[in-house]
């Protein structure tokens, strides 16, 4: 079955995007090219999870209050709570507080400092 193998986030300041996801993540950016891109190393090989790319937005960016038109990356934390808090401090907005998906774990979203919508997820069994 075909699988999700590289993601690309849009972003009118790059340089402020990179510095949004290093500070959250740890991620490393990498120039590709001669085209404002990078490559975005997520993490190590063989664990879970994919690499993908930044780049420069070419039109406009999303309207704050619109819904959601496109998709959504979640991202696997050690703690929701201190994850919005993280994303808070370098700039991002709440979406949606953390909710609970029942015996499954917590997830809340924010939209980073170019607006794109992200997701931040906590594995627990016991989330009610």
């Amino acid at each position: 079955m075909p699988r999700v193998v590289h993601f690309e986030i849009h972003a009118a300041d790059p340089e402020r995007a990179m510095k949004f996801y290093q500070a959250m993540f740890g991620w490393q950016f990498n120039k590709f090219g001669p085209a404002p891109y990078w490559l975005i190393k997520t993490g190590e090989a063989g664990t879970p999870g994919i690499d993908g790319g930044l780049m420069k937005r070419m039109g406009p960016g999303p309207a704050e209050g619109q819904p959601v038109s496109s998709f959504v990356c979640t991202i696997d934390v050690p703690n929701t709570d201190g994850a919005v808090d993280k994303a808070l401090k370098h700039g991002a907005k709440l979406a949606l507080a953390k909710m609970a998906i029942p015996n499954v774990g917590w997830v809340a979203y924010v939209v980073d400092p170019e607006g794109n919508i992200l997701g931040l997820y906590q594995d627990d069994k016991s989330a009610k």
